[in-house]
């Protein structure tokens, strides 16, 4: 199996995902954006994963490889082929599916619970899905043909899915112990984590990160692990042996 991955800043790679891609012998191919790799014209991967970063979907003056990405990611669902965005990647995904994303009124930052609906991409995970949250925009409105899979009171769209491949989680998952220090220094993120908690607050989160790091693992490979099972039974899915 051979997955494609957007990372949109180097920081925010596919963390605790590569363990689970490593036990089951999936290769990955890591584009990332704001370094000028361009949008890669192949599309016989298994998988499109699409992971976070600070651009915002709407700003494509200021990142040009935006509306590549959004054609590719477009062109992707609609040949019914697996997606798996995270945060940046959830809201590129409805946004190129028709849906609409907009900033908040306050970012949503820390470790968190979000309640999920039944759905494959969660078999095996609490109702109440552990996770860690670090944006300033959100889907305001789903794509026509989506699926609402979760949301809570600070985001309404926190997870949906178009039709049986393509999923999009508003929350990450893929933490390493360190990722939250290494978002810290990004000044988009470091903006919006003083205007939710305050100048000074990184430490808090990493502490949050530390305390809840076992549980967030265990719902990460958890839920990568589920997806790869979805993968895997795409029609045109290459399995390894």
């Amino acid at each position: 199996m051979r997955i494609l991955v957007f990372q949109h800043v180097r920081t925010e790679h596919p963390g605790s995902f590569t363990d689970v891609m490593r036990a089951r012998g999936v290769t990955m191919r890591q584009v990332i954006l704001d370094e000028f790799e361009p949008v890669p014209a192949e599309t016989d991967y298994d998988a499109l994963l699409v992971l976070g970063g600070p651009q915002d979907v709407w700003e494509e003056d200021q990142f040009p490889y935006l509306a590549d990405e959004k054609r590719y990611i477009k062109n992707w669902v609609a040949d019914k082929k697996p997606y798996l965005g995270i945060c940046l990647g959830a809201q590129l995904l409805a946004d190129s599916c028709g849906g609409e994303v907009g900033l908040m009124a306050m970012p949503e930052i820390g470790m968190k619970t979000v309640p999920v609906v039944p759905d494959r991409i969660f078999e095996g995970v609490p109702a109440l899905c552990p996770c860690f949250e670090w944006h300033g925009a959100e889907v305001k409105k789903l794509p026509p043909t989506a699926r609402l899979l979760a949301g809570n009171a600070a985001c309404a769209v926190q997870a949906f899915a178009i039709g049986a491949y393509a999923y999009g989680l508003q929350f990450h998952l893929e933490l390493t112990e360190t990722s939250a220090t290494d978002r810290g220094g990004l000044p988009a993120y470091k903006a919006a984590l003083e205007k939710a908690l305050g100048v000074g607050a990184l430490p808090g989160i990493q502490a949050q990160v530390q305390a809840g790091f076992a549980p967030l693992y265990d719902a990460a490979t958890r839920i990568f692990g589920n997806f790869l099972d979805i993968v895997e039974e795409h029609p045109l899915a290459a399995v390894p042996a």
